[in-house]
């Protein structure tokens, strides 16, 4: 049975603007890359998708800890849930009607952790009692505003866990109460 887990590199106020927070240290991108590399696959929102296109080809700059990033990305499955889009790339599957159905059939039939990507798209899945685990990435940085986290009402959660993760980084890891 699949699990799904909502997880993502935030604000130290709670936002998730990739835009704005600087990358992955020295330390914690080879940690994402693991990460990565160990799902069963990855459930995007259609802005988060378009976000990680990015890692679909190769770009100039790039180093082999970025190559082996964009590799397992490459690699893995992913569902995007979309109404506007009308295709989507390699190892991607476009998912437009019956979320809840489609995701329910998915944790039934995928064995191991799917990745959710992108916060709305995550806040529509907790309320519908279907993300199995959050781990907040917790940057030492303050943005002031952006896509919160948390798209809606931060659901009853039960801490489980806490990292401390490269030089500057803090995972939080909780549980639906």
């Amino acid at each position: 049975m699949g699990k799904l887990i909502f997880g993502m590199m935030q604000s130290l106020d709670g936002y998730v603007d990739h835009l704005k927070l600087p990358p992955p240290g020295v330390a914690l991108h080879p940690h994402f890359n693991d990460h990565v590399r160990g799902l069963a696959g990855s459930l995007l929102g259609r802005r988060m998708y378009e976000i990680m296109c990015y890692w679909d080809e190769d770009q100039a700059g790039w180093d082999a800890v970025d190559h082996d990033f964009a590799a397992a990305w490459r690699a893995q499955p992913k569902w995007v849930v979309s109404r506007s889009l009308t295709s989507v790339g390699a190892n991607a599957t476009l998912v437009a009607d019956d979320v809840e159905r489609f995701v329910r059939r998915l944790k039934a039939e995928v064995e191991g952790d799917i990745d959710v990507a992108g916060p709305v798209l995550a806040g529509s899945l907790t309320d519908l009692g279907l993300i199995d685990e959050y781990r907040l990435y917790l940057r030492p940085f303050v943005l002031g505003g952006g896509q919160p986290y948390f798209a809606a009402a931060r659901p009853p959660l039960r801490l489980v866990a806490t990292d401390l993760l490269g030089e500057d980084t803090v995972r939080l890891t909780f549980v639906p109460a």
